[in-house]
């Protein structure tokens, strides 16, 4: 480092590093995005520093030095972050957070070092706050004191009113949700006296909200989740209790009380809960040994012992039939959301689920909440058939279960003759039906055939109607597929908010299975259904949305379509809006669908370019490549090529091109020479002083690469640009470009030979 300027130099490239890193899309994306947009505050007063061009005192020098080194560990942090698994994040997220804490804390301490009166710096740069109140404003969250204090508030009443929890997780639920709900009147308290905080106490009550986020949304999910996955998976479900439990504590250590206008009663609360949120941490709930051998013995026996599935039924609290269906109904849930392996996951599960159902209906077919006596009563009298087994048109016990579109379940051969008579409606709710498909209620016809089992009814014959209607229309699609799809249909229809998103989600999987299912899916008109997601106000049913979209858009047939149903406005907001998964799904749909030309000419007017922009400057691996792939492709439409330049394409390309390391050198300079052949993209890549990059591509890259980097060249050169040439010239290109004249592609010989004969008029710089 060549003295203090070269010390602001490298500060000011460690801040555009930093600035430049995407989100980490996971549990420490919101810690992550604070440190990243405080440190970006810091880039005008290098800025400034530089181009004054004066070398600091030593009492400066020596501040800087402490924030670079804070910045080296900030970057360095961020990277590991970014580069780590949401597994490992989540497991681990006190300590990363704890080391997010502790970076801004250096550098708090380093900023406080520095003589900002003495710097040469301008009176806007101090009015951005960025001198001795800096990191008293970082410290704070994005919100203000009083709306933080308000948002905690809300946050403690919300879970505070969750449901009482019904599984293994019932005591861990029943204390976490118990100590948060004391913390209420130290917010009430504050809410109402409206004073303003302190800076250490907004990083603790910050601290504090971001722990209670992950508390509620822990919460949620175990009360509404799979109660035989919670099980089954007890420990890590602890660890997080425990790891939630662990970040509260940290948050309320980190409250100054004897600082906040709270009274004497209130204190007392506080720091009572304090210490048992300390005991809590100290002491983490063990496992339920009992639970874990009866599990296993389950998981392994084929036949196991009814005391043991006794035992698992009233733990899991799964006692009734409309206890069965909530959990096949979360276990259903949690396949479509699993991003790992479904199909593993199944095995583990349902093996378990199988036989506490087989369980819960040979013990008790008809109320497992009835009284002993009752039971005794049941089993020496005909049994009575549930009203739920019987067809509502026949009312007598269902042995072949369909659904309709209204969801209703019938015998398929009622409500068969009941539509060859030719009506539209459903007989039950009288609603007009939306489509004429049957989809097989299979849960429901395995619930009847155990309880015909347990009560010595005639079991159904086997296979009856496993050949009847194998295909609809002229689709080759299996019968399992098509009356799936017109389930999901209707799901999608008239389903509610997290039926919908189930919905989608499985058919974001069946459009990616085979090409017949992406016509059928089509066909069926599930696709304006789609569009109107993508508005969804659910992150996850938005990625389930414009995913299925995705996969349906590589059959052609149905670009048209998806763009008929007025699509791609609604995925260019997606792509500005969306999650990071949403977006980079997004950015591949557009690419899919610009196949088409005049959907360039549409997606361009729509204000994708600049949105794409951003997902190739901030975006995963993928997604920084899918965006590419879509700019390319709309800039080969000439209109565009002028939106690409002046969105700000060129600068981002140029670091793509010189950093060889991220992996998007090719698509980079695909793109460069699409936008050379415009003349707004010549101006703007001529400004970029590309030649020195062009120049180690025409001397170390592959030959695609080399011709692409050569016709760029080319198009700079042949435009009566000298500076470009004389730049060619001081490098020694001649050498280059004549190796490749000789060995290069046709069209790079061309290139190349072209430059050769220019560079030969160029007369040596004076």
């Amino acid at each position: 480092m060549d003295g203090s300027l070269g010390l602001v130099s490298r500060l000011s490239e460690l801040v555009n590093e930093i600035s430049g890193l995407s989100e980490c899309g996971n549990v420490c994306n919101k810690v992550q995005v604070n440190l990243v947009r405080r440190i970006d505050l810091l880039g005008p007063m290098f800025e400034e520093l530089k181009d004054v061009n004066e070398e600091l005192s030593e009492e400066a020098a020596g501040g800087f030095e402490l924030l670079r080194i804070a910045l080296e560990s900030a970057l360095k942090h961020l990277r590991t972050v970014n580069a780590s698994s949401k597994v490992h994040q989540s497991l681990h997220r006190d300590n990363i957070e704890a080391e997010f804490l502790q970076i801004t804390e250096q550098m708090e301490e380093a900023l406080s070092k520095i003589p900002y009166k003495k710097l040469d710096l301008s009176e806007e740069v101090k009015e951005q706050g960025l001198l001795n109140s800096i990191y008293q404003r970082c410290h704070c969250s994005v919100y203000d004191n009083l709306g933080l204090v308000s948002q905690l508030l809300e946050l403690v009443k919300s879970i505070s009113g969750l449901p009482e929890c019904r599984n293994v997780c019932k005591k861990m639920h029943g204390n976490l949700v118990r100590r948060i709900k004391l913390l209420s009147p130290m917010f009430e308290e504050l809410k109402d006296g409206n004073e303003e905080l302190n800076d250490e106490a907004v990083i603790g009550f910050d601290l504090l909200r971001t722990a209670l986020d992950s508390a509620l949304e822990h919460l949620r999910t175990v009360n509404e989740g799979s109660k035989v996955y919670q099980a089954l998976y007890q420990e890590d479900i602890a660890a997080e209790f425990h790891q939630i439990t662990e970040q509260i504590e940290i948050a309320l250590g980190k409250i100054p009380y004897n600082k906040l206008d709270l009274s004497e009663e209130v204190w007392e609360q506080i720091q009572l809960v304090h210490a048992q949120f300390q005991r809590a941490t100290a002491k983490p709930d063990s496992p339920d040994v009992q639970l874990d051998h009866d599990l296993a013995v389950a998981q392994r026996e084929r036949d196991p012992d009814p005391a043991i599935l006794k035992r698992l039924s009233e733990k899991l609290q799964l006692k009734t039939i409309e206890d069965l269906k909530k959990e096949s109904i979360a276990f259903h849930e949690l396949i479509i959301s699993s991003e790992g392996d479904p199909e593993d996951l199944f095995g583990k599960i349902s093996s378990i689920f199988r036989k506490l159902k087989d369980f819960v209906q040979v013990e008790n077919p008809e109320d497992a909440d009835a009284p002993k006596a009752d039971k005794e009563f049941l089993k020496h009298r005909s049994p009575v058939i549930p009203d739920d087994f019987r067809c509502p048109i026949s009312l007598e016990l269902m042995k072949d279960p369909v659904i309709v579109s209204t969801g209703q379940t019938y015998e398929r051969s009622c409500i068969q003759k009941w539509l060859d008579a030719g009506h539209k409606t459903c007989p039950k709710t009288q609603q007009t039906l939306l489509h004429t498909a049957l989809t097989p209620n299979y849960v429901l016809k395995s619930l009847i055939s155990l309880w015909c089992e347990s009560n010595g009814v005639e079991l159904p014959p086997k296979h009856q109607a496993a050949f009847k209607n194998r295909k609809l229309g002229s689709s080759t699609v299996s019968d399992c597929d098509q009356t799936t799809i017109a389930a999901l249909l209707d799901k999608l229809a008239n389903g509610n908010p997290e039926q919908q998103r189930a919905a989608a989600g499985e058919l974001r999987l069946l459009a990616k299975r085979n090409a017949d299912n992406r016509v059928c899916i089509a066909q069926a008109g599930t696709i304006p259904l789609l569009v109107e997601l993508l508005s969804s106000p659910d992150a996850r049913t938005q990625e389930h949305a414009v995913t299925a979209l995705l996969n349906l858009s590589i059959n052609d047939g149905n670009k048209g379509t998806i763009v008929n149903a007025g699509a791609i406005p609604d995925i260019v907001d997606v792509l500005k809006n969306g999650s990071m998964e949403a977006r980079e799904n997004a950015a591949a749909t557009l690419f899919s669908l610009s196949v088409v030309d005049e959907n360039k000419v549409a997606i361009g007017a729509a204000g994708a370019i600049p949105a794409l922009i951003n997902l190739l400057c901030e975006g995963s691996p993928r997604g920084k490549k899918d965006a590419a792939t879509a700019i390319f492709n709309l800039s080969i439409y000439q209109g565009n090529k002028a939106r690409a330049v002046r969105a700000g394409i060129v600068p981002p390309l140029m670091r793509l091109l010189k950093d060889a390391g991220c992996g998007m050198v090719d698509e980079a300079l695909a793109i460069l020479a699409i936008l050379a052949s415009h003349q707004e993209g010549k101006v703007a890549i001529g400004l970029a002083d590309p030649i020195p990059a062009l120049m180690e591509v025409i001397r170390t890259g592959s030959p695609r690469n080399r011709e692409n980097a050569v016709a760029v060249m080319w198009s700079l050169c042949t435009c009566g640009d000298m500076q470009q040439l004389r730049a060619a010239k001081e490098l020694a290109a001649e050498e280059a470009l004549k190796e490749l004249a000789e060995s290069g592609t046709d069209r790079a010989k061309r290139k190349a030979g072209s430059i050769l004969e220019l560079l030969q008029r160029v007369e040596p710089a004076a």
